[in-house]
């Protein structure tokens, strides 16, 4: 396997919103909601910012431990936990839900980033040392969205009676059968049943989604010392009691994030507003958001109630039972890990932006937002098609129509433009101005409307044309469909919705390496990977 990797600036590829695209260009508008930009010198200035805050260290490497007692641990990743205990040690962290088979590329590619940063950094800071964290969000409850993945065109879903966290949900029959399928599509490919075996090993019934998801991101990444971080933990929720109770009893992120929200900058979509409380009550098979009433504080969709006293006491005896919402899960990450740098996609760090002043509040480290690398992985049959029709990598981020139009301007050898005749057309129509302006002032703007009519029977003209020269080329038209449903499959980036496991059967996990080797780590371009065999 052969990998020819290029580079282009995100804004050509005409996928990304308008906060992340004026965010990597350095917009003024938006420098007042983060607090390092993400280059060299604000990863310098997070370093030098997180040495004066606490992290309880010793509290997060007898998680690690703890977590990792019952797995193969390679020496790179043992030796990242103990280092976890010096003080010039620093987490890159990235964070995502448990979906189920990692879900969309992109969860592949936010890991693999986070770990290339933090090498990278070794090497430009020798006098301290960076660790790549991957936080995992079990606690989330969105089946609909972690439970879903697609395997070359094929959509699965996990059909589950569960509910509450996703996270805690146990793999039954129903998710085996999700593995049979994806062996019945992959068990063919070079490395297929390898990759099966695997997930059979890692996904196994009875078995936590969180336990699995460690289990098969830890055999993927166990070599190059990733971390995963399980926050459902009772030692680590605390470690954040306080900011819990303040957010029960005072309710002050929701002022800051809606102060926040009204003076942010108008060109851009708001992300979260948050909620008076920012919690959610996690128990068994509920996760659901906690409200203060008249009553006192309710646990929506439930029958339970607790008065003040109550909640509190609730809260010191079982803190594991409160999970953050967006709003505060960012600080309880940054909270336990002694962070300078969080790798995330558009809308992470667009809700990220609204939360500064409330980690102002709680005097908790604000990390470098950083973008998480993005990929289009091209094959053989569509790098051969990209070629046979002269097109360039950039052309194919264009819409489909703009490709065949410009395709066919360019290898028709008639001629599709009137240009010259429609100049003519405006020379004409200008004379008859003159002449009719000598004659009555009041016959220049229907000669005008007769003008714009004109030229719009023209432009008509040429797009009729150009739709009988496409039939002409109708072969290589549908050519440009291939490349652009390999670019875009379902009308969307390729990392939003195919899955990992095709390319791992196809490619073998050695293909994480060149995954590694391709990625950048500061320089935020999107990446595109030509792939030969």
């Amino acid at each position: 396997m052969n990998i020819k990797t290029s580079h282009i600036e995100y804004q050509q590829t005409k996928s990304f919103s308008n906060l992340v695209v004026d965010y990597l260009n350095g917009n003024e508008a938006l420098k007042p909601f983060y607090k390092f930009d993400p280059n060299l010198a604000g990863i310098e200035a997070a370093i030098e910012s997180r040495k004066h805050s606490n992290t309880n260290r010793k509290l997060l490497v007898d998680v690690f431990n703890k977590q990792y007692e019952n797995y193969n641990a390679s020496e790179k990743t043992k030796n990242n936990i103990e280092l976890l205990l010096k003080e010039n040690t620093f987490t890159i962290c990235t964070a995502h839900q448990p979906n189920i088979f990692t879900g969309q590329l992109y969860f592949i590619y936010k890991i693999i980033h986070a770990i290339k940063l933090a090498d990278d950094l070794n090497n430009q800071f020798p006098n301290n040392h960076f660790v790549p964290v991957y936080y995992m969000g079990s606690e989330d409850a969105d089946l609909n969205e972690l439970g879903e993945i697609e395997i070359e065109g094929k959509k699965l879903k996990w059909q589950t009676t569960q509910t509450g966290a996703v996270g805690r949900m146990l793999i039954d029959n129903d998710f085996l059968r999700l593995i049979v399928e994806i062996e019945n599509q992959l068990i063919v490919e070079p490395f297929g049943a390898e990759i099966i075996s695997l997930l059979k090993s890692n996904y196994s019934l009875g078995k936590s989604i969180a336990e699995a998801t460690f289990e098969f991101v830890h055999h993927l990444f166990n070599a190059y010392g990733l971390l995963i971080l399980l926050p459902d933990n009772s030692k680590l929720k605390t470690a954040f009691k306080s900011i819990i109770q303040d957010d029960l009893l005072n309710q002050q992120a929701h002022k800051l994030v809606l102060n926040t929200s009204e003076n942010f900058p108008s060109a851009y979509k708001i992300q979260t507003s948050g909620r008076p409380i920012n919690l959610f009550y996690l128990n068994d098979n509920i996760r659901e958001r906690i409200e203060e009433t008249t009553e006192g504080f309710k646990v929506v969709n439930t029958k339970m109630i607790f008065s003040k006293k109550e909640m509190i006491e609730e809260l010191n005896q079982f803190p594991e039972r409160f999970s953050p919402n967006v709003v505060l899960r960012p600080l309880f990450q940054e909270l336990i890990l002694p962070n300078i740098a969080f790798i995330g996609g558009g809308s992470e760090l667009a809700y990220w932006m609204e939360l500064k002043s409330v980690f102002e509040l709680y005097n908790v480290n604000y990390p470098v937002l950083l973008l998480r690398n993005s990929f289009s992985i091209i094959e053989n049959k569509t790098s051969t098609l990209i070629s046979d029709l002269n097109l360039s990598l950039i052309d194919c981020f264009e819409p489909e129509l703009k490709i065949a139009e410009k395709y066919i301007r360019k290898n028709s050898k008639l001629k599709l433009d009137l240009a010259e005749e429609k100049t003519a057309i405006d020379q004409v129509y200008q004379n008859i101005k003159t002449i009719t302006e000598n004659i009555d002032k009041t016959l220049v703007s229907h000669t005008e409307a007769l003008h714009i009519k004109a030229l719009k029977r023209i432009e008509q003209l040429e797009t009729k044309m150009l739709r009988a020269e496409k039939k002409k080329h109708d072969a290589n038209i549908r050519k440009i469909k291939k490349i652009k449903s390999n670019f875009y499959p379902n009308g969307t980036l390729q990392e939003r919705v195919d899955n990992v496991l095709p390319l791992l059967a196809k490619f073998g996990l050695s293909f994480m390496d060149s995954l590694y080797t391709s990625s950048e780590s500061l320089e935020q371009k999107f990446s595109i990977l030509e792939i030969s065999e």
